[in-house]
């Protein structure tokens, strides 16, 4: 007796008796206020820091295409204009590369100009025509390609000379569907027939200027995909919500034969398992199949054409399958536990269906913090002015000696030198001076840890306020008299009134171990190529135990938070309480958190699956609409709204069960108090509900006061 004592007492003094709780309570305190604190004054440098790349930046600048005056397309003066041409793309080849297009856009060496239509026909400057006027082979043709200003009486040869006019041109349709046109004109269809070398074209199509180019066309047709099938996908994630709500009402009826179906499907999943490993090994065994046949080999398909592989999964699995069995016969009584209290966590939700919904306020607020992110980070990535510099097609021509290349020219006035043909003012890049432009990466590093900071606390937020809402529900001696008229609500102002310093804390711890990680993949990332053997096995076990330290973290953090809501203590004494109070019931938390864990899988399976295989039958018409307003919708893509409504659905689900699975915790931590803080007797009732009083005393034989309980 003296040893289990001491044991207990190990991971703390379990809780006394409180003839005033009842509960919640009401009367508390602010907690972890320097953190709270600390908090706000982060939010603050946040808006600032988005104030600051909101005067400085300009998302114009990756939204719209800019000419070679620097002034946008479809913006402003050039809101008719909005597809930019390019005089010759081909002169991309040059000086371009994948890279620089993919991090400043396609940036050439060659006049652009915004049109308001893009050319129709492949077009070429005759001989005869370059001794005529512009306006005559240009304007009066409705070629309107050239240059901004350039007069009607230049002669073209002259126009072609400066590169003020183009020399050909190749037909080019922009795709335009609803308001989504396409901002480039180009056509390569016949670029052959105008003097391009088949060289020249494989040179575009190795560089990947053609894919960059046709990457918005793919985008078109999605966002055409979406708007013929939006509405079928909403009816799937229709279909996924009434789903997960069947599904959680279905265990207030009948978790204990689910459960013991799911379990009975395991034991026959390893079963089959077994017997299909003794197979192959049996086959593999009379053949004569060793390893010391094959030896020592990197593929490791091979291994499984011997029959010492078949023989070790056989072992692990008959060995899963003696510890379930054993779980089973020795720990039923834990098993039924979970089960009823799997069965009151549904009624408990079905008394404030209210917090089946909160996962849409999570969701609200996560997309305020997401969308405020993207925007800062947008907005100060964009914040260098664009710089210009001139440039000439041959600056090693004598004539182009006197004109310093490379310095800093102003757009708006093109240079005019007959002296040094094609001598242009040309986009280089966007400056990097400047306290924000010199402080851009701190600002980006700081805008990534508070992404990470109020997304943990949003997380955070709701995981208090459901457990203050269930854990009103548990303590209500009579239910559901004696439940708070609007728990949710509740306890959704009295956690932002008194304990935002407290999840602030808990959130912050997460996001480190998080941001640490985040360090290390990107370190991982950069030194793969040249990492040996040893230093790649370093940095998979640093990444391990990351991975094991935040997933621990989140599940101090979540049985913290519960504490916080039932208690109001600050978070270091709920965690430690938390934790205190779970090691002194381990074996009925390890049960409890697979049963719930299997039992969640199998729901997020059923509606996940449900809706994946309805959506596949009907996108790809093997299921017809209803009448001729409810047709199967002509898409580009038939997989895009089916994977959209697979990953809706997962959304969906995982909402709905994250708050059942809320409930469960709650529900097993006051479970746990309450068996500690009272007997059962008339003075000290216990607050479970009769099926739990029922396991329980089938275990004690008999429990005093429990025949007193009123439901």
């Amino acid at each position: 007796m003296g040893g289990k004592q001491d044991r207990n007492e190990a991971y703390g003094k379990p809780a006394k008796y409180d003839p005033s709780f009842r509960g919640p309570i009401r009367n508390r305190s602010c907690t972890d206020v320097i953190c709270c604190v600390l908090f706000l004054l982060f939010i603050l440098g946040y808006i600032v820091v988005g104030i600051v790349a909101w005067v400085y930046g300009d998302p114009r600048q990756v939204l719209y295409p800019r000419n070679s005056t620097g002034a946008y397309c479809g913006v402003g003066a050039n809101k008719d204009k909005p597809y930019l041409l390019y005089f010759n793309i081909f002169s991309c080849v040059l000086t371009t590369n994948v890279i620089t297009v993919a991090e400043n856009g396609l940036q050439c060496p060659t006049p652009q100009v915004c049109v308001s239509s893009c050319p129709e026909d492949a077009w070429t400057v005759e001989v005869n025509q370059l001794s005529q006027k512009v306006g005559e082979v240009f304007y009066t043709a409705n070629r309107n390609f050239c240059l901004p200003g350039v007069p009607w009486d230049m002669p073209v040869i002259q126009s072609l000379q400066q590169e003020l006019c183009p020399g050909f041109l190749l037909p080019s349709t922009p795709e335009v569907r609803g308001k989504w046109p396409e901002p480039q004109c180009r056509g390569f269809e016949l670029a052959r027939e105008h003097g391009h070398s088949r060289t020249e074209l494989l040179e575009v199509s190795e560089l990947g200027l053609f894919d960059i180019l046709n990457a918005r066309d793919i985008s078109v047709k999605i966002f055409e995909d979406f708007a013929q099938s939006w509405y079928w996908i909403l009816t799937a994630l229709g279909v996924a919500l009434v789903l997960s709500l069947l599904f959680i009402l279905l265990l207030r009826l009948v978790a204990g034969p689910l459960v013991l179906v799911l379990i009975l499907g395991v034991l026959g999943v390893l079963a089959y398992g077994i017997y299909h490993c003794w197979e192959e090994y049996r086959v593999l065994r009379d053949e004569g199949a060793s390893i010391t046949q094959l030896g020592i080999t990197t593929n490791l398909s091979a291994y499984r054409n011997v029959q010492e592989t078949w023989l070790a999964a056989l072992i692990v699995l008959a060995v899963l399958e003696g510890i379930l069995l054993l779980m089973l016969i020795f720990l039923r009584q834990r098993i039924r536990i979970a089960i009823a209290l799997l069965e009151e966590a549904s009624k408990a939700v079905g008394h404030m269906m209210s917090t089946l919904f909160y996962p849409l306020v999570t969701f609200v607020l996560l997309l305020i913090c997401i969308v405020y992110w993207a925007m800062t980070a947008l907005y100060l990535a964009t914040s260098g002015q664009p710089q210009y510099v001139l440039w000439a097609p041959n600056a090693s021509l004598p004539s182009c000696g006197k004109v310093q290349m490379n310095t800093s020219c102003n757009p708006m006035a093109q240079p005019v030198n007959s002296s040094c043909p094609g001598l242009r003012c040309i986009f280089q890049s966007y400056s990097s001076t400047g306290l924000v432009q010199r402080s851009l990466f701190n600002l980006q590093i700081y805008v990534v840890l508070a992404l990470f900071w109020t997304v943990n606390w949003v997380l955070a937020l709701g995981q208090c306020v459901l457990a203050g809402a269930f854990a009103s529900f548990y303590w209500a001696f009579q239910k559901p008299q004696d439940i708070p008229t609007f728990p949710l609500s509740s306890a959704f102002i009295r956690t932002l009134r008194y304990h935002t310093g407290s999840l602030a804390f808990g959130a912050l711890i997460l996001t480190l171990v998080q941001m640490a990680r985040v360090i290390l993949e990107y370190i991982d990332n950069k030194l793969r190529g040249s990492q040996n053997p040893m230093a790649r096995c370093i940095m998979c076990c640093f990444k391990c135990c990351l991975w094991c330290l935040e997933k621990f973290i989140k599940f101090l953090n979540r049985n913290a938070y519960i504490m916080i809501a039932v208690y109001g203590k600050n978070f270091c004494v709920s965690a430690k309480n938390a934790f205190m109070l779970l090691m002194r019931n381990v074996v009925r938390v390890v049960v409890l958190d697979k049963v719930t864990d299997l039992l969640l899988l199998f729901g997020k399976l059923l509606v996940v699956g449900g809706v994946g295989v309805l959506s596949f039958f009907f996108f790809t018409g093997r299921i017809q609409g209803l009448g001729r307003h409810f047709e199967n919708p002509s898409l580009n893509y038939y997989w895009l709204p089916i994977m959209v409504s697979i990953l809706g659905a997962y959304v969906i689900a995982s909402g709905f069960f994250s708050v059942f699975g809320m409930c469960v915790d709650t529900l097993f931590l006051c479970f746990l108090e309450d068996l500690e803080r009272n007997d059962g007797s008339a003075d000290r009732p216990y607050y479970m509900s009769k099926t739990l009083l029922k396991i329980l005393s089938k275990k004690n034989e008999a429990l005093p006061g429990h025949k007193k309980r009123k439901k």
